[in-house]
């Protein structure tokens, strides 16, 4: 933690973080690197409140760790943490060819800081403190500055169709309506077609915490799910693989 200048917080700060949630890139994932938990704790809720799906590390070798072995669309670093300076985390991703964007938090906000963390490899830089609001923002620039290949924008499976900027799922023609957390599950299957996906695999990345991979919610879900997307169609798409999970596949 750098100073005593963190963030700024308020109720309305909040509500229009969950008024953007429908411009957030489809199904972020981020990393937060950032050794002030009160802020970290804040960011995180706010972020999940918004759609986003959120890791977070509290300090410089742990946050290099997770941004070198996982896969995020955006990374916000906090520039002076313990045990690595942002900064330095910054450079050595670049050097591993991790090039997710990444949005520098500090508080030094004099131009020259600024040039300097960009040069460090930062493609953005929020001095502090900060409204919660314009952080959303800019993390949603980052991550539509990314970017995914058009062609990814849109899954397919068989004649299943999943169109992650409007949202709209059809089969064969015929538009398919979901609820939110339906569509986030539909997504992810078809992100990973043709291969098993655990149910913890589908906690950790829809539902975005911890429990007992046991529990029935997921299979609720599923049900749902597959009542919607495999009704009055033939050919089944979604499979339960006992055991270990579901798949979705064309078989052709």
């Amino acid at each position: 933690m750098e100073t005593d200048t963190r963030y700024s917080a308020s109720a309305a700060d909040s509500r229009s973080a969950k008024a953007g949630a429908d411009a957030i890139v489809p199904h972020m994932k981020i990393l937060v690197i950032e050794d002030d938990l009160e802020a970290a704790a804040y960011m995180t809720k706010a972020f999940r409140e918004a759609g986003i799906v959120v890791d977070h590390a509290s300090d410089g070798e742990s946050g290099l760790f997770m941004g070198t072995e996982n896969s995020y669309d955006v990374m916000v670093i906090d520039r002076m943490l313990p045990r690595r300076d942002g900064l330095s985390v910054i450079s050595e991703l670049r050097k591993r060819g991790i090039n997710a964007p990444v949005l520098i938090l500090s508080a030094l906000g004099q131009v020259d800081d600024r040039v300097t963390g960009l040069r460090a490899g930062g493609d953005d830089y929020l001095p502090k403190p900060y409204a919660f609001s314009e952080l959303l923002a800019r993390v949603e620039v980052l991550g539509r500055r990314k970017g995914t290949p058009e062609q990814d924008m849109v899954y397919r499976v068989g004649d299943l169709e999943l169109d992650r900027l409007s949202h709209e799922v059809k089969r064969a023609g015929k538009e398919v309506l979901l609820q939110p957390r339906e569509f986030r599950l539909l997504e992810y299957l078809m992100k990973n077609a043709g291969q098993v996906v655990t149910r913890t695999m589908l906690l950790e990345n829809v539902w975005d915490y911890h429990f007992d991979p046991q529990t029935n919610v997921i299979d609720v879900h599923v049900s749902r799910l597959r009542s919607k997307i495999e009704k009055d169609f033939e050919k089944p798409l979604l499979k339960t693989i006992r055991g270990a999970g579901y798949m979705i596949k064309d078989e052709g």
